[in-house]
């Protein structure tokens, strides 16, 4: 099993665009994406200059439906 990185939301929100993913929506700093084929919905925090923490990047990932190597592969 590779190792989980800490991703900035930019680039998580870059990979799960390249899953499929588009964006639904935005309230405030959290961008919503939805997957069109699978409904799947997920969250990403948009906080400037930050990374996304390894642990809420694992709930995005199952939220996605994804795995640590899909995410890998898209990067």
């Amino acid at each position: 099993m590779s190792k989980l990185p800490a991703l900035t939301s930019r680039k998580l929100v870059r990979a799960l665009k390249r899953a499929g993913f588009v964006e639904d929506r935005q309230k405030g700093s959290h961008l919503i994406l939805i997957h069109p084929a699978t409904r799947a919905r997920t969250v990403v925090p948009i906080h400037a200059g930050k990374t996304v923490k390894r642990p809420l990047v694992r709930a995005i990932l199952n939220d996605a439906g994804l795995s640590v190597e899909d995410l890998l592969a898209l990067l």
